[in-house]
Formats: C-alpha cells, sequence, structure tokens
C-alpha cells in the first residue's frame, strides 16, 4: 500500500499523519511548535522513523503551513514561510528542510488550502470545485478551490485580514491586529474577544452579547466573499465556530446582510446547506495535507 504523509503546521502545535486516507491512519502525532529547529527537525524525525511499515511505504508528504508563505514556484523563496510575528519563524523554508530532511517527494500549501483540499478529497465540499474554507480561532484564514485547484493568486488569499465596517458607537474595540488594527481577524478572532471581554471565548456563555457581536463580523465578512467570489459553499472551521449558537447566528445575519439580492436557492432556501462546519472537523488541515501528497508524486 502507497502511504502518504501530511503536515499541518500551527503556530501553537504541529500534527504530523501517515495515512492512505481517513480511514486507515498508520501513525500520528503532536508536536508542540517552538523554534524551528527543534520543531522541523521532530518533524522530519517522525517521518524518518516511520517511512516503511507492514502496511507499506511512504511515498511523499504534503504540507499545509502557517502563514504568510512563498508559494511562487519560480521565486528562489518558494516554501519560505515570509514576514511573520511567530518568533524565529521568519525565512523559514519549511519545504526544503522537510523534503530534504526526509528525502521524499513533498508539496506545501497555506494551512487554510490544506483544510479545503480535505474538504474536497473527503469532507462537506466533496463534489464541488469552487468553495471556500474559513478558519475562526487564534487567527482568521481563508482559502478555497476554484475550477478544482487551491486559490492562489499575487501571493495567496489573505481573507482574515480584510476591512469590514466597524461601527465605533456600537463597538468602540479598537483591534487587534498587529498590522491593520480592526480588520476582521483584529476584531473577531479568538485573541480578539478575550482582549474585548476580558477572559476567553470558551469561558462566556452561550448568552453573552459577545456571540451576536462575533455573528455580526463572521456575517459581514461572508457578505463580502459571497459576492467577490460567488463560493458554491462556505465551510467554517476553527475553534469559534464550534460555540454551537454560531452557525445560527451567521446564517440569520447573512440573509439579512445580502437582503435576497444574491438570488440562489442554496442562500434563499437552504442556507444550513450552505454554511456548514467542517465535513472532517478538527481533522481536516493534517488529512488535507495527504490529499496533498496524493499528488506529489
Amino acid at each position: 500500500m502507497q502511504l502518504y504523509g501530511g503536515v499541518e503546521l500551527g503556530g501553537t502545535n504541529v500534527d504530523c499523519i501517515i495515512a492512505s486516507d481517513p480511514q486507515h491512519v498508520l501513525a500520528q502525532v503532536r508536536i508542540q511548535t517552538t523554534d524551528p529547529d527543534d520543531t522541523l527537525g521532530a518533524v522530519v524525525q517522525f517521518f524518518k522513523k516511520n517511512m516503511i511499515s507492514a502496511a507499506g511505504v511512504l511515498s511523499s508528504i504534503g504540507i499545509a503551513c502557517f502563514g504568510p508563505l512563498d508559494l511562487d514556484p519560480e521565486s528562489p523563496f518558494f516554501g519560505r514561510i515570509t514576514d511573520t510575528p511567530k518568533p524565529g519563524w521568519t525565512n523559514i523554508s519549511v519545504l526544503d528542510v522537510i523534503r530534504n530532511g526526509v528525502g521524499l517527494p513533498a508539496i506545501i500549501d497555506t494551512d487554510v488550502n490544506g483544510a479545503a483540499i480535505g474538504e474536497a478529497a473527503w469532507g462537506a465540499a466533496r463534489g464541488l470545485d469552487n468553495f471556500i474554507y474559513l478558519t475562526i480561532g487564534t487567527g482568521i484564514g481563508g482559502g478555497g478551490l476554484v475550477n478544482g485547484g487551491p486559490l492562489h493568486g499575487l501571493v495567496h488569499p489573505e481573507m482574515g485580514h480584510m476591512r469590514l465596517p466597524h461601527d465605533l458607537e456600537i463597538d468602540p474595540f479598537a483591534g487587534i491586529c498587529p498590522y491593520h488594527g480592526d480588520c476582521w481577524e483584529g476584531l473577531a478572532s479568538g485573541p480578539a474577544i478575550a482582549a474585548r471581554w476580558g477572559m476567553p471565548g470558551p469561558d462566556l456563555p452561550a448568552d453573552h452579547p459577545a456571540w451576536e457581536l462575533e455573528a455580526h463580523y463572521i456575517a459581514l465578512a461572508l457578505h463580502n466573499l459571497i459576492c467577490t467570489l460567488s463560493p458554491s459553499r462556505i465551510i467554517l472551521g476553527g475553534g469559534v465556530p464550534h460555540q454551537a449558537q454560531i452557525f445560527p447566528l451567521v446564517r440569520q445575519k447573512v440573509c439579512q446582510s445580502l437582503a435576497g439580492y444574491v438570488r440562489s436557492e442554496a442562500i434563499l432556501d437552504d442556507i444550513d446547506a450552505y454554511i456548514v462546519p467542517p465535513g472532517l472537523g478538527d481533522m481536516a488541515g493534517r488529512l488535507g495535507a495527504v490529499a496533498m501528497a496524493m499528488g506529489a508524486v
């Protein structure tokens, strides 16, 4: 059996997996994200230790990595993290370190594009070639597929840093993004919720006004994305949408914001199936990296 490696490299943890599909996971490990040498060294050792097993041979590795990343194949810095607030990780060539360290073909994309690829292969986007995957947690990021391929361009999408209408009389919070202040991530990420209300989101009750405001900002962002990219479906991942009240509030507010302008049955009649959680849950990123690796052989 051909086996594939997946790496979901996040700012807090790295999840590594060896699998052939979601039903056949042969090995996995979680590594704390510390300095690049220790973290990526542990990733390399995990794959070298598990390259050959009774189940098969490891063929290639997919890497779904936090960014910003240089994803231009013609760039001399392809596969590197560029300017990141994560201490010590700026200009780290994640692709080269893992590919050369393990000695196998490897492919890299953003963490959100990786999750989107996983959802297209095995999750909530099966059969779709045009959709958006968003993660709302420690940060806010977005990716997706257009015509069946991951969404790239000048660099890669930074959906979490779009500007949203911000009524300072209703919400005087200045935002926490070190670059833009009150962009979407600055207003609605997990750390923004904690900074605004003085406690992390999981500690806030379900009827706290934080969730009405959070749904408001998510809905404004989805309005922009629906009108700009016209996705066939929107998948909301990350820790914030784990709150049970978020999806009904967001769906309601998206409909109110669009005001019937986008004449699609998916929105007008079946929005519960249009704005959805990941089918792969918290495994979307690492399984997406496995799906990426399948195309790297």
